[in-house]
């Protein structure tokens, strides 16, 4: 094991936000003497610690902006916060699209608040695959709660639901009527519905709709609170965040935290078996045996089935 991911580990118990950003990166990258120190530390701690925050919702739906407000309120709160924002990636090299975070600029100098850009790395459900690795780093750090913001991709946002602790769904008056809501296959996966933008019309029904939802039987336990806001204008917020501190307290139950473990387990078990495979690999293998005549689509995934090819 090199000595240098131990003395991050060391500094980040200390306070040290540089050697947590080198950290992070050892992660994004898949060092495995890091990994190790995981298992050592991190990821062995407080099973009752309820901080994992998803924030998802479709684009344009505010949700930098309502994370930047939600910032101010648990800073005020005097609590020490850390956000990864999940930005598109490229498809040629994986490298993030949306690298700057505009909206949260004033706090990335703030001592209780570390911001972090992630790509997505074409992951379809709008997560960078080593968020639970991160988001345990950033536990050992000390924060008392880490923000997840996904890419907003539609329907594959249900995977923000199994790693996190408090599912946070960000819709707007337009995102639609009842139904069209549930075909876009996201009630199911909130504990908090915000409605934000709050002051366009139809904000009020459709808040009532989805109020409506969650007392007729599609969530028969812990139905999701509705809240309101207008994050531009930092209305609601307060609400939301106090929602988010009572929820934390109640999934602090370690026996109700036991589907949410095997959930990130299951995630991480499932990117440790394919970190290995590589598209451009994989095309140009396949692209060798499409010239040599002796391509079978099923028998070259089964070859990869049995750790060959």
């Amino acid at each position: 094991m090199s000595e240098k991911p131990r003395i991050a580990i060391q500094e980040i118990r200390q306070g040290n936000f540089r050697a947590l950003a080198r950290a992070i990166s050892y992660v994004e990258n898949g060092i495995s003497d890091l990994h190790e120190l995981l298992t050592e530390g991190a990821g062995s701690g407080d099973v009752a610690w309820a901080g994992l925050i998803g924030i998802t919702g479709p684009p344009g739906a505010g949700k930098s902006t309502l994370v930047d407000a939600l910032i101010g309120e648990f800073v005020r709160a005097g609590e020490k916060l850390a956000v990864l924002c999940v930005d598109p990636s490229s498809s040629f090299h994986y490298g993030a699209l949306l690298g700057d975070r505009i909206r949260m600029s004033d706090w990335y100098n703030h001592p209780n608040v570390f911001i972090r850009s992630l790509s997505s790395r074409g992951s379809l459900g709008g997560l960078h695959p080593r968020v639970p690795e991160i988001a345990d780093l950033l536990k050992l750090a000390g924060f008392d709660r880490v923000i997840v913001e996904t890419v907003g991709v539609g329907q594959s946002e249900i995977e923000i639901a199994a790693l996190a602790d408090i599912t946070v769904v960000v819709l707007v008056p337009e995102g639609g009527d009842e139904i069209q809501t549930m075909k876009a296959g996201i009630l199911e996966i909130a504990d908090i519905f915000v409605v934000n933008k709050c002051d366009r019309p139809g904000a009020d029904l459709f808040a009532r709709n989805l109020q409506h939802s969650r007392e007729h039987g599609l969530h028969q336990v812990d139905p999701p609170a509705v809240i309101k806001t207008n994050a531009l204008e930092k209305q609601g917020v307060a609400e939301l965040a106090q929602k988010i501190i009572e929820l934390g307290r109640i999934k602090q139950d370690p026996a109700r935290k036991i589907p949410l473990l095997a959930e990130r387990a299951w995630y991480m078990i499932r990117n440790e078996r394919i970190k290995d495979l590589d598209k451009r690999e994989l095309a140009l293998r396949i692209g060798k045996e499409v010239d040599a005549g002796t391509f079978n689509l099923y028998r070259f995934v089964s070859g990869f089935g049995r750790g060959t090819s």
